[in-house]
């Protein structure tokens, strides 16, 4: 058999989603045609955000929100499963995720919209309690047990990955790397047998370099950090990421935490949960649950270090080596 038979050609593959992009890179015989997949792909994540955004007011997501209190409404199966992963990571993180940071997201101007002071300070007046412990669902329905607006924004781009996942195993294609604005998974292995290298980026606000690079296979990761989205108030830089105690944003917190686990919607939300938490009680929760996770964390100056939980991070530095090495 000829060289040329056997070798595979790269595809890179890439669209428009969230706000942002997608990729997937995988190989394939020479005369394969991914304009199919890539179809399918773009198919996926559209789907995704036409359910979960905040952005659409058509979205199925914020015909939720609109919906009365005490009010079931058949929502599809796509959000349904998004939701109980994100109320089932609230309930495992005592309420640092929590899904029902809507109002608090778009008043500090995060979401549609300009930063609103009147809404802002209502925000942080009445934190109400953790969607886990308003939010009903029985079957293909849900209702509010009372008022709250559903932010999917901290898990969505996560669960979009795995679908783009999805969609490649569904036509046949096992070792792949897919992603959504940083958040990646990894299916199988490159050609040469390799695990997929994927960069942990530093927390520099002014440029992108990696801090160090993990190797993997089978397996997604996300990171949840304080130097990419941000409102500036009275000179100070605040975060993305909310604080469900206060409905603001977070004071102190890590520079970034990177999850790895079995789906990208889980690396997701953990990876804000325990940005929440910060290094001590979210380093303690990981160990409890048996998550991998590493937590990059400012020092004076400019320098910062990492606090690694879990088999991956603590116990096996040959799967993740700083950017550099070998």
């Amino acid at each position: 058999m000829s060289k040329m038979s056997t070798e595979r050609a790269r595809i890179a593959l890439s669209g428009p989603t969230m706000g942002t992009g997608w990729s997937a890179l995988f190989f394939a015989q020479p005369d394969f045609d991914p304009a199919p997949i890539r179809t399918a792909l773009q198919a996926a994540v559209d789907e995704v955000d036409g359910q979960m955004s905040t952005w659409n007011a058509g979205s199925d997501l914020m015909r939720l929100n609109a919906a009365p209190v005490g009010e079931w409404l058949a929502v599809p199966e796509r959000l349904r499963h998004v939701l109980r992963l994100g109320l089932e990571i609230g309930r495992a993180s005592g309420g640092a995720f929590d899904i029902g940071m809507g109002d608090a997201v778009t008043a500090w101007g995060f979401g549609p919209g300009n930063t609103a002071p009147d809404r802002i300070r209502a925000a942080m007046k009445n934190p109400c309690c953790p969607a886990h412990e308003l939010l009903e669902m029985d079957g293909a329905r849900v209702r509010k047990a009372a008022p709250v607006a559903l932010d999917l924004n901290g898990i969505a781009k996560g669960y979009g990955v795995d679908r783009l996942a999805e969609i490649l195993r569904d036509h046949g294609i096992a070792d792949a790397l897919v992603g959504i604005d940083g958040e990646m998974r990894a299916l199988g292995l490159r050609p040469d047998g390799a695990a997929w290298a994927i960069a942990v980026e530093a927390p520099d606000a002014e440029r992108r370099t990696p801090h160090s690079i993990l190797a993997l296979q089978d397996a997604a990761v996300a990171t949840s950090g304080d130097y990419r989205h941000w409102v500036e108030v009275q000179g100070r830089r605040l975060s993305h990421t909310m604080d469900p105690r206060r409905g603001a944003p977070l004071i102190a917190s890590p520079a970034s935490v990177t999850v790895v686990a079995r789906s990208c919607a889980e690396a997701d939300g953990w990876a804000t949960a325990l940005m929440v938490l910060g290094p001590e009680r979210g380093a303690a929760l990981a160990r409890r649950t048996g998550l991998d996770a590493l937590f990059l964390l400012r020092d004076a100056g400019s320098s910062t270090r990492s606090v690694g939980v879990g088999r991956l991070f603590a116990e096996e530095p040959a799967a993740f080596a700083p950017a550099g090495e070998g």
